[in-house]
Order: C-alpha cells, then structure tokens, then sequence
C-alpha cells in the first residue's frame, strides 16, 4: 500500500511534487489538482479502477459523467470526434474553462463509467500550469471533476479539498486559489448543426453564439455533464437568495453595495465575485449561523453562471 494512502498529503505543487503526482496517477491512484476553475479530483480515465476511485471519494452518483482533461488537441482526437465547430471553439477558448461534449470515438479507451454509458464524452484542455504540467508528466487523459464530496461546495483552495474528502484525497497539490472560481461552462455540440448550454461558466454563451450563433434551448433535461443536478454546490445549510439584509441567525453574503459576513465584492466585479464564490459559501457553512443569505447578483455575463451555482445551492 502507498505510503501516504492513509491520509491527505497536501504538497506545494513545486517540480517534485509534480513529478510524485504524475507517479501516482500512473500508478490508478488519486490525486487532486488545482486548475484555473476550480481542484479537481483526478484519476487516470482509462482504467476503470482508477475511475471507480474518484466515485467512491466523492459519493457521486454513477449516472453522472466526469469531465476528461488532455493535454493538447491531439489527444482530444484520440477520445472525441471534433468537427470544424469544436476545432473552432478550441482555437479561441482552449486551454481555459470551457468543456465540449463529443462524440465518443471509437476505441478510444475510456472506461466505461467516465462517460456514464452515453455516446459522448466531455473533454476540455486546462490552462492552470500545474494541471497542464502533470497531464504532460503523466501522459495521460485525466477524468477530473472537482474534488469535492458530491453535492457539495465546490473547492478553489487546498485546504478546501482535505475538509471535504479527508483522507480519500491521498494526495493534494497546492497550487493556492483558483483564479476563476467557477467550474468550466459546458456545451454540447449536437449532430445536426446545433449546440446547447449545458452549464454556464466562465467564457459566456454570447462569447459562443458569437461563434457558432445563436443556441438551441433545453426542452428535455438529462444528465449529459458535470453540474447538472439541481441540488448540487449545496453549503449543507438552507440558502436564501437575493437578499438586501441578513435576518436573524443568517450569515450574509454580500456583494457591492450590500456587504456582509464575507463580500464576494465590494465594488460589485462580477469576475472577483466568480472567483470568490466558494470560498464564501465554504465560510457560510462554517459559521455558527444556522442559514445563509446571499445578497442579489446580477445576470449579465459571468452573473449567469454564478446565479446558476446559487439556485443550485439553494434548491
């Protein structure tokens, strides 16, 4: 047995705890791994022990599929089908925090569970240099979602990561706070031309109806992708919305001109609010207060995304 399999080992992602991670991702362990959305929670996504590992840390019910991370394009090749619209949205977006869901090509090797047994796969390349160093270290797709118990708050810190998974972690690269804040955002581009929105996030869909026009709605929901579930980012508490003032026994979330036990900011930035996101619900479901209030965001831009999170918190 691994040495360090008894406990979270968290190591400041220098070269040689790079290196050691690469290992043990070889090796069908786990490692978590910070990346510019948010840690995730890696396994080698080939073998399907490797793969059950990442279920069994997290909770995380088996209908639900993991996002693959690779290296470069070409190996985005090897495991997905990319027509001129995923080649195009990979010039402009990639490496950063948008996931595309493809068709699964065949004989690409990915264990059955990675893709939840769909004919699509859902594959982005990272831009955090840590995550970027250990794909290319490894030699590897990664399955990767965030390293978390299932349901829960997602981690942008590595501390965030051992609370949450305690000794199923084994071990955490500290690559200190994610930048985003945010999970990737998710579209799936569909057979007939089309494609959809699966999860808001970072890079906006009027970024992507800029490229591909306008998107197809929804009409049937079902679970293609991470972050679709509607209880999901839950604080563990009852989570009140678009709130002016704390009421008793509330801890406040605030934003702009409505400040609170932990402000995601002061002068209203939607992006410093994105990336500071977790962290305030990570201290709301730690405060003595019973209820979390959020105060009201706005909807343009990344506001999207981050009202999704919220509803989703608060369902």
């Amino acid at each position: 047995m691994d040495s360090f399999a008894s406990s979270p080992l968290i190591r400041s992602a220098d070269a040689a705890a790079m290196a050691e991670a690469a290992r043990r991702l070889r090796a069908g362990q786990l490692v978590a791994v910070p990346t510019e959305t948010v840690y995730g929670l890696a396994a080698r996504a080939d073998r399907a022990e490797a793969v059950a590992a990442i279920y069994r840390a997290k909770g995380r019910p088996d209908f639900n599929p993991l996002i693959v991370h690779v290296a470069g394009i070409a190996q985005a090749e090897v495991l997905a089908v990319l027509d001129e619209r995923a080649h195009l949205l990979a010039r402009h977006f990639w490496p950063g925090p948008l996931t595309m869901v493809l068709p699964l090509r065949e004989g690409a090797g990915i264990a059955p569970a990675v893709t939840a047994g769909l004919p699509t796969i859902a594959v982005r390349m990272p831009a955090h240099p840590v995550m970027r160093a250990v794909l290319a270290q490894a030699g590897l797709p990664l399955a990767a979602p965030s390293a978390n118990r299932s349901g829960g708050v997602s981690p942008t810190e590595a501390g965030h990561v051992a609370r949450s998974l305690g000794d199923a972690a084994g071990m955490v690269l500290d690559g200190g706070a994610c930048a985003k804040g945010l999970e990737s955002t998710i579209v799936a581009l569909r057979a007939d031309g089309s494609w959809q929105l699966l999860r808001p996030g970072p890079i906006t869909e009027g970024e992507i109806a800029a490229l591909l026009g306008p998107s197809v709605a929804i009409i049937e929901a079902k679970v293609e992708a991470p972050g679709q579930l509607a209880g999901h980012y839950a604080p563990g508490k009852p989570v009140r919305l678009n709130a002016d003032r704390a009421m008793p026994e509330e801890f406040l979330i605030g934003f702009g001109d409505i400040s609170g036990d932990c402000t995601l900011s002061e002068t209203g930035d939607l992006a410093e609010a994105a990336a500071r996101l977790y962290a305030c619900l990570h201290a709301g479901a730690a405060a003595p207060q019973p209820r979390i209030a959020i105060a009201p965001i706005g909807e343009q831009g990344i506001g999207a995304a981050i009202n999704d999170r919220l509803r989703r918190a608060a369902a």
